[in-house]
């Protein structure tokens, strides 16, 4: 049995250590086989050393936690802990995710006149808002609001653009927010609401939504900013082009 920790090198002169891979008997091996190879990665001149625990060796973190490492992230079953080791450097390990995305459609019917609008079963206020939530991971922006327009009211609807953005600092779970508003054409008209999440779902005169007092004025700016976009043909469209290094699928959007 190897007496240190093989990990993954990746490009940055790092080490990853997942320790479903590279188990250890008991936690005086998983010690003295971290210290080895601390010694080791530091005469090799290594940079950041990551350990994915997964909760099956949750007994590793406190000895990684007295040995310099930090919890970076946890995700599911695994938390991730980092320790940068030179000590000349500053440390270039990048924080956590901190931006929730979230999407909202704007549909309106051909002519513009009436909107689809939803009121939530679980609020603080009354308010009737545009379909939308929260991109699920590896999610593009314009299919999460397709999804949950179509979760939320039954509506299919395809992608005509985007409109515009709002960033919020210090929202949910201490993040900040992104909300992207897209203007989808609905495909049918036929509403059946989500009964879980959503208490009512109408085509909304668009004239009743910029004068219903329970609409917030964000949202009727938003239909405003939309209907403008039409008018003009001035909205942001989307291509999907690929990485030039990973050849992974990217959505550019730009106008």
């Amino acid at each position: 049995m190897s007496t240190l920790f093989s990990g993954e090198d990746d490009i940055h002169h790092g080490v990853t250590i997942n320790s479903v891979n590279e188990p250890c008997s008991d936690i005086n091996e998983f010690t003295e086989k971290l210290k080895a190879s601390l010694d080791k990665w530091e005469q090799n001149r290594r940079r950041a050393i990551w350990f994915k625990v997964n909760i099956s060796q949750v007994q590793w973190i406190p000895v990684l936690a007295e040995h310099g490492f930090r919890i970076h992230n946890g995700v599911g079953d695994v938390i991730t802990m980092v320790r940068w080791l030179p000590k000349e450097e500053t440390s270039r390990v990048p924080v956590y995710a901190h931006t929730m995305v979230g999407t909202g459609a704007v549909v309106l019917t051909s002519d513009g006149s009436k909107l689809l609008t939803v009121k939530e079963r679980y609020r603080q206020l009354p308010y009737w808002k545009l379909p939308g939530g929260y991109v699920e991971p590896h999610e593009d922006i314009a299919e999460a609001a397709i999804r949950e327009v179509l979760e939320e009211t039954n509506i299919r609807t395809e992608f005509e653009g985007l409109v515009t953005f709002r960033h919020s600092l210090k929202a949910v779970f201490s993040c900040s927010d992104i909300y992207f508003i897209v203007c989808l054409k609905p495909l049918n008209f036929n509403i059946i609401k989500q009964k879980e999440e959503v208490e009512e779902v109408v085509w909304m005169d668009v004239s009743e939504f910029f004068h219903h007092p329970q609409v917030h004025e964000m949202n009727k700016n938003i239909v405003r900013k939309c209907l403008q976009a039409r008018k003009n043909g001035s909205r942001i469209t989307k291509e999907v082009m690929l990485h030039p290094i990973t050849g992974i699928p990217q959505a550019i959007y730009s106008i």
